[in-house]
C-alpha cells in the first residue's frame, strides 16, 4: 500500500477504505502531505473559484447544562464567566453584520435553557423579517426532534451540530453519562430529515484519539453527506479534567481538511478560530489545505472572550468592520478573496 496511490485514489474516487485512511494518517511524509494538500486546493477550486465565504458569528450564550469534560463552559466550572445576549444585543449584531455585508448569521451558545422554543422561535422569526436575504444558521447543541422543526419552520436554514467523534466508546470518555454519541449522530440524520442544511465536526487530537478514530470520523461525514463539517484542533482548557492533555496537531488538522476535501468535493469547510488559536497563519493554511470559509465574531466585545470554550482562544477586541478589513487582507494575501454570498450548497455544487 502506498500513500500516493491513496491520495490518487481520493482525488479520482473521493473514498477510501478505513484501512487506507489509517495507512494514510499514520505514515504521511512531509512532501506526501504538500501533494495531498495541492490535490485539495486544486479540488477546492475547481468547485468554488477562490472565494472565501464569511459567516457571522454571534456567540449568544455562555451558560450551558451540559457537563463535557473538555469545554471550559461545563456546568460544573465555577470559573467561567456566564452570559446571555438579549433578544435585542443579537438582532443588533445582525445590523451590525448586514452593514457590512454578511449574508449568514452564525448563533452559537451552550444549551442554555433561557433559549426556549418560543424566545428563539422569536429570535429567528425577526432576523428573517429584518434580512430576508440573509441565512439564519443555529449551533445550540442537542434539542427534542419537536424543537428542531419548529425552528426550521421559523426560518432557521442551518444547523451546526458536532459529533466530536464518531466512535461511542471514545464519545463516552470525552462526556457525561448521561449523554450519548449515538443519540448525537442521529440527531445529525433528523437535522438532514427536516431540510436543514446541516453540519457536523469533530476534534482533532482530542484524549484518547486514535488514528482509527480519526478514519471512523472521516467514513461518517462519507455516510452523513452533511452540507458542512467544522474541525479544528483539541486545545486543553485549564478549568477541565483534560487540562495537562497536549493540545491537537496542526499538521494533522491540516492533513484531514485536505482529506475531507477530497472526499466530499462541495463541502462547506470552515477555517476554524481554533486553527488560529494554535498557529498565527492556521486559517491561511487551512484555506490553503482545501477550506473555504472563515467565521468572523459578530458578538458584543465585551463578551467575546467570555465565550471560553478552550484557553487562549482568540478573541480581538476589533470592530467588525476591522476584523473583516484584516481577514479580506490576509486571504488576498494569499490568492484568495472574502466574498458575501449566502454560499448555499445546493448553488455551489450547480457551479461545480
Amino acid at each position: 500500500m502506498k500513500t500516493i496511490s491513496i491520495i490518487e485514489k481520493l482525488e479520482k474516487n473521493h473514498t477510501a477504505s478505513r484501512e487506507e485512511l489509517v495507512f494514510l494518517l499514520d505514515g504521511i511524509t512531509a512532501d506526501e502531505r504538500e501533494i495531498l494538500r495541492k490535490a485539495a486546493q486544486k479540488r477546492a477550486l475547481e468547485s468554488f473559484g477562490n472565494r472565501v465565504y464569511i459567516r457571522g458569528l454571534i456567540e449568544i450564550s455562555s451558560v450551558c447544562k451540559n457537563d463535557c469534560l473538555y469545554c471550559g463552559l461545563r456546568r460544573s466550572n465555577p470559573n467561567a464567566v456566564r452570559y446571555r445576549l438579549t433578544r435585542e444585543q443579537i438582532l443588533s449584531c445582525c445590523e451590525t453584520g448586514r452593514s457590512l455585508g454578511f449574508r449568514t448569521f452564525v448563533l452559537q451558545g451552550g444549551e442554555d435553557g433561557y433559549f426556549t422554543d418560543e424566545v428563539m422561535c422569536g429570535i429567528v422569526e425577526e432576523i428573517k423579517r429584518r434580512y430576508p436575504d440573509c441565512a439564519v444558521t443555529l449551533s445550540l447543541g442537542e434539542r427534542s426532534e419537536e424543537s428542531l422543526k419548529r425552528l426550521r419552520g421559523a426560518g432557521a436554514d442551518r444547523y451546526l451540530l458536532r459529533h466530536e467523534t464518531a466512535d461511542e466508546a471514545h464519545y463516552a470518555r470525552l462526556h457525561p453519562k448521561e449523554m450519548s454519541g449515538a443519540h448525537r449522530k442521529s440527531l445529525l440524520y433528523t437535522l438532514k430529515k427536516l431540510g436543514y442544511q446541516t453540519g457536523a465536526g469533530f476534534m482533532v487530537g482530542s484524549p484518547y484519539q486514535t488514528t482509527e478514530n480519526l478514519a471512523d470520523d472521516l467514513l461518517f461525514i462519507k455516510e452523513l453527506s452533511p452540507q458542512m463539517c467544522g474541525i479544528g484542533p483539541f486545545i486543553p482548557h485549564s478549568d477541565t479534567v483534560f487540562r495537562d492533555f497536549a493540545q491537537g496537531s496542526l499538521e494533522m488538522t491540516l492533513t484531514l481538511l485536505s482529506v475531507i476535501r477530497l472526499m466530499n468535493p462541495f463541502i462547506l469547510l470552515p477555517a476554524t478560530t481554533a486553527l488560529g488559536t494554535i498557529h498565527p497563519k492556521g486559517r491561511e493554511m487551512g484555506i490553503l489545505h482545501g477550506a473555504n470559509v472563515v467565521m468572523p465574531n459578530l458578538s458584543p466585545k465585551e463578551h467575546r472572550k467570555d465565550y471560553a470554550i478552550y484557553d487562549n482562544k482568540i478573541c480581538t477586541g476589533d470592530e467588525a468592520a476591522e476584523c473583516i478589513k484584516c481577514l479580506s487582507g490576509r486571504m488576498n494575501a494569499i490568492g484568495y478573496r472574502i466574498v458575501t454570498d449566502r454560499g448555499d450548497y445546493k448553488g455551489m455544487q450547480a457551479q461545480g
